[in-house]
């Protein structure tokens, strides 16, 4: 009886004198290379961008008045660049001489380990991303005037009776916090959405050949 593609290809994993191992296991190798060298690029890229942008911000930042905001951004973005270079080890210690399977398996690992710290820094990052965003606009200027002081000036002509804290209104320090807690407790799925949009497609890959292999291999 003449062996199904499919269980030739499920034997090639199993045994290196099947005809089509060499081939298979070859075209694996080939995919799984690909892919990581892929992720590597864009995941240095990436980190190269975030560094570029947050000194350019800094910079910008000081020219038109908002200093606090550049200096928020630069320190944030910051530490997320360190810490993700320090993941980035890891990632470059996967030994390729590894079976194919072997080899991304070690990858897949190492990424879920890597989105793990990520989207529990990102529960204090995005918070950290608001602050500065309204620290900046608060002590920036507009034509020689605080917009912290005249926006809290026109606040107590029209509700005289605002209570302030630390002399800023109520309303505003109340909004500031719900903001803050909404981005704390929703950072990891905000994060999802990041990398579904900068990663989406080696994600997407990477499962599929994870898939395609592991159903080989039964």
């Amino acid at each position: 009886m003449v062996k199904s593609i499919e269980s030739i290809w499920k034997k090639g994993f199993l045994k290196s004198d099947a005809l089509v191992a060499p081939r298979l296991n070859n075209l694996y190798d080939q995919k799984s290379i690909h892919l990581i060298d892929r992720f590597k690029r864009m995941f240095k890229v990436n980190l190269n961008v975030i560094v570029a942008g947050s000194v350019l911000f800094l910079g910008v930042s000081f020219l038109i008045g908002i200093p606090f905001m550049g200096i928020g951004f630069f320190l944030t973005l910051s530490i997320i660049v360190v810490v993700n270079r320090r993941l980035s080890r890891g990632l470059y210690k996967i030994d390729k001489s590894e079976s194919s399977y072997h080899y991304i398996k070690a990858f897949d690992t190492w990424l879920k380990e890597q989105v793990s710290t990520n989207r529990k820094m990102a529960r204090f990052y995005y918070p950290l991303f608001f602050w500065s965003l309204v620290l900046g606009f608060w002590y920036s200027s507009f034509e020689g005037k605080q917009v912290g002081e005249v926006l809290t000036k026109k606040l107590i002509l029209n509700y005289p009776d605002m209570y302030l804290v630390f002399g800023v209104p109520i309303v505003v320090v109340l909004g500031f916090i719900l903001v803050t807690v909404f981005l704390a407790y929703f950072g990891g799925r905000i994060y999802n959405w990041d990398l579904k949009i900068v990663y989406g497609g080696v994600l997407k890959k990477l499962d599929e050949i994870i898939a395609d292999m592991e159903e080989l291999r039964v």
